[in-house]
């Protein structure tokens, strides 16, 4: 086996087939990743054992394997058994469920009730959307992994089927056997007139007059590639792609000092909040049920992004064990973003003015109907951002217009309507600024309780151990966290930092005892810190399809740990609480969610002050 050229970099193709070799048992592979290093094996000396981690799933019920395989050594290391386990949804379990609902007899007299013939069924008139199924304690889930199914009607095969579900009807499929349970039909509802088209054709005529709007780099891209290591401006990255938490970065610096060691979308979920059979259910976690990464989108010059672009592709595993390319999956760019500094002297009758250019890196995955772009930026000043940008369809429910407006869903269109629902992302933050010894402070500003002027000044709380660590923001404090790195001091002497801002950052709407809240205990506060634990990665646990609740982040921290002299790690939840309106249809315009990560005495003084002037100002 030949050596990577960095031990984070993920795995190749060949080392995917290798990897599925040495383990050799039967069964449909749901992941082939890179099992990283642990930081202090990269620590060392010689370089760390290649490995990779493969899940199996080596049956049609319950149960996964994950093996942990050197490829170093050709040998498997170990092999762990959750027999309780389910994997995230499988592609060809999906197609199962999609097949036996369509030979279904039950479900081809619901159709029938609707108008709807078998020919109609058979010839793709039908869309058929596997959902995972949650947790809800009834008899169906036993043993099994479970999906429900759900239908919308498409006339042409290019229909927005989104914009006519047929509605009244959920199937309850066992994917690993294939077979339909039940199929649940609460009563006909007409199906909606207007199919819903975004279409340019169907929505003429186009706007005439936006003109051009070219960006162009003559001399070049500012940043280098290298493998999976980017370098941009004193900012040195690697990336990769994860079949889950989708986009990765691994040891961020920012010349020479280190920043972040890993940063990842580590869980996400979607609950919905119509109490009714048909669409009370809903609560998918996008990342651990469905997969981020095996989702991701081949981006394409010119659409999805604008500049001088390079791409990276991504290498997963398919469930038979084979190596999947997909091209083009990671996007760099860089991108021009107005002023970063200005000031007018107008003794001295000066003006000096810097442009703030940023570094792109981005993705994006296609869950059901919804679109998510994740872009992390990183700025000349040393600021790192995540925005989510939502886009797509909304999931869409059929409503009478001669019976009452649904009271937990907002009319989008003629007989159409679309659930209130939240999107709650949970990003892992394993920051290491300047160093692995860091302690994390909340900060508010708040008036001085004794003064009857206008005076203020911020206060700094210790986060010390897990307990006190369970955080909500509160924008009427200008609260944020700090980490701190007590062992490094800035000029001033003081310890250098950075602060997390939050940006839009609601917190989880369901009862902490409902199904969706016992699973997404994550999503009940905006913060929480652990101590680093490379095993501990994902906010809800590893297998979260279709579990009880309690994995991940509540069950880790009920040791309450201390926090103090220690290497942290923080989770931050935020997101959007979507009250849809018509402009949201028939595809929604982009809503956008994230934080930042802003230096605070990381450097001495205004780090962009080396940016050059610019030279191409048009003055009248």
């Amino acid at each position: 086996m030949t050596s990577p050229l960095h031990p984070l970099e993920p795995l190749s193709a060949d080392e995917i087939t290798q990897a599925v070799e040495i383990f050799g048992h039967e069964g449909l592979i749901a992941r082939v990743v890179l099992d990283e290093p642990t930081k202090s094996e990269l620590a060392r000396a010689e370089p760390p054992e290649r490995r990779a981690l493969v899940t199996l799933v080596p049956g049609p019920g319950t149960g996964v394997l994950e093996a942990v395989i050197s490829l170093t050594n050709e040998c498997v290391d170990s092999v762990e058994h959750f027999p309780d386990a389910r994997p995230a949804l499988l592609f060809d379990d999906s197609i199962n469920a999609i097949l036996a609902v369509m030979g279904n007899d039950d479900f081809k007299a619901a159709m029938a009730r609707r108008g709807i013939s078998e020919d109609d069924i058979n010839n793709g008139k039908v869309q058929l959307d596997p959902w995972p199924a949650g947790t809800f304690g009834i008899a169906h889930e036993d043993g099994r992994r479970l999906t429900r199914v759900i239908a919308f009607y498409r006339e042409e095969p290019h229909d927005n089927g989104y914009g006519r579900p047929i509605e009244g009807v959920v199937a309850f499929v066992d994917m690993g056997r294939g077979e339909v349970l039940e199929v649940f039909d609460s009563g006909v509802v007409p199906i909606p007139a207007d199919k819903g088209s975004y279409y340019a054709v169907d929505n003429e005529p186009m706007r005439t007059d936006l003109k051009a709007l070219e960006i162009t780099q003559p001399d070049g891209p500012s940043f280098t590639i290298e493998g999976h290591r980017i370098d941009w401006q004193g900012w040195s990255l690697r990336v990769s792609v994860d079949p889950y938490e989708g986009l990765v970065l691994h040891t961020v610096s920012l010349r020479g000092r280190s920043i972040l060691h890993r940063a990842s979308i580590s869980e996400m979920v979607v609950p919905y909040g119509d109490p009714g059979p048909l669409h009370g259910w809903k609560n998918a976690f996008d990342a651990g049920e469905w997969g981020l990464g095996r989702m991701i989108n081949s981006l394409e010059l010119g659409c999805d992004c604008l500049g001088e672009i390079r791409y990276l592709d991504a290498v997963f595993a398919n469930e038979q064990g084979a190596p999947d390319v997909h091209r083009n999956a990671v996007c760099i760019h860089e991108e021009d973003y107005g002023i970063l500094w200005k000031h007018w002297d107008m003794q001295g009758g000066t003006t000096e003015v810097r442009r703030s250019r940023r570094l792109v890196v981005s993705f994006i995955a296609t869950v059901g109907n919804y679109e998510y772009g994740f872009y992390w930026y990183f700025y000349l000043d040393g600021t790192i951002q995540l925005e989510a940008k939502l886009t797509g369809i909304m999931s869409t429910m059929a409503v009478d217009p001669a019976g009452p407006k649904p009271s937990h869903a907002a009319m989008v269109a003629p007989g159409l309507a679309a659930p209130y629902h939240q999107h709650l992302f949970c990003a892992r933050l394993d920051l290491d600024v300047d160093g692995g010894h860091n302690e994390v402070y909340e900060v508010d500003v708040l008036p001085d309780p004794d003064a009857s002027d206008h005076s203020f000044k911020p206060h700094a709380t210790r986060l010390e151990r897990e307990s006190e660590a369970q955080r909500i923001v509160d924008p009427t404090k200008s609260r944020v966290w700090k980490i701190v790195n007590p062992d490094v001091k800035n000029a001033l002497g003081e310890p250098v930092a950075y602060k997390l801002v939050p940006g839009s950052t609601p917190t989880l709407l369901a009862h902490p005892d409902s199904p969706v809240g016992r699973r997404a205990t994550f999503a009940t506060h905006n913060l929480w810190v652990t101590p680093y634990a490379p095993n501990e990665r994902r906010a809800a646990g590893e297998h979260p399809n279709q579990s009880a609740g309690g994995d991940g982040l509540p069950a880790w921290t009920a040791a309450d740990r201390s926090l103090v002299d220690t290497d942290v790690v923080l989770w931050h939840t935020f997101g959007v609480t979507h009250i849809p309106r018509p402009e949201d249809w028939p595809v929604m315009p982009v809503e956008y969610a994230g934080f930042s990560l802003v230096p605070v005495g990381f450097f001495d003084r205004n780090p962009a002050l080396d940016v050059p002037a610019p030279d191409h100002c048009h003055k009248e």
